[in-house]
């Protein structure tokens, strides 16, 4: 097939987001510490890590009234969405919040790039409570 007549998947990732679980036994239950993600603009950090079974807790279902989803970025924030005034309050009430942290269910890709995520050690969910 000749480059010219190839036609470009509107689907295709435009972005790569790699999770670092410093915790990863809790939020995917397999020893893999770092997860690769292909993304495009519009999605969500706590929806895409979800979708690749990366468990990041997310007690209020991901609405910003909580602060459970609190991930640190490590590079590309400036390809997320802005913090909101809303979730700034949430992010206070986190653990050992820093200068980049945020709300994984408040940061939507808005450009393509690299993006590092690291899901913090305390990041705990329900991984361990599944019924087996």
């Amino acid at each position: 097939m000749h480059a010219h007549g190839v036609k470009i998947n509107a689907d295709a990732a435009t972005s790569v987001v790699k999770y670092v679980c410093e915790d990863p036994q809790a939020v995917t239950g397999t020893d893999q510490r770092d997860h690769i993600v292909n993304a495009k603009e519009g999605h969500n950090l706590l929806e895409l890590a979800m979708g690749r079974d990366i468990n990041i807790e997310h007690a209020c279902g991901g609405v910003c009234a909580c602060s459970t989803c609190h991930v640190y970025i490590e590079e590309g924030m400036d390809l997320l969405s802005e913090s909101t005034e809303a979730e700034e309050d949430r992010v206070e009430e986190a653990p050992d919040v820093r200068r980049n942290s945020r709300l994984a269910c408040q940061c939507e890709i808005l450009k393509p790039g690299k993006i590092v995520v690291r899901v913090p050690a305390w990041n705990r969910n329900a991984v361990k409570e599944v019924p087996h």
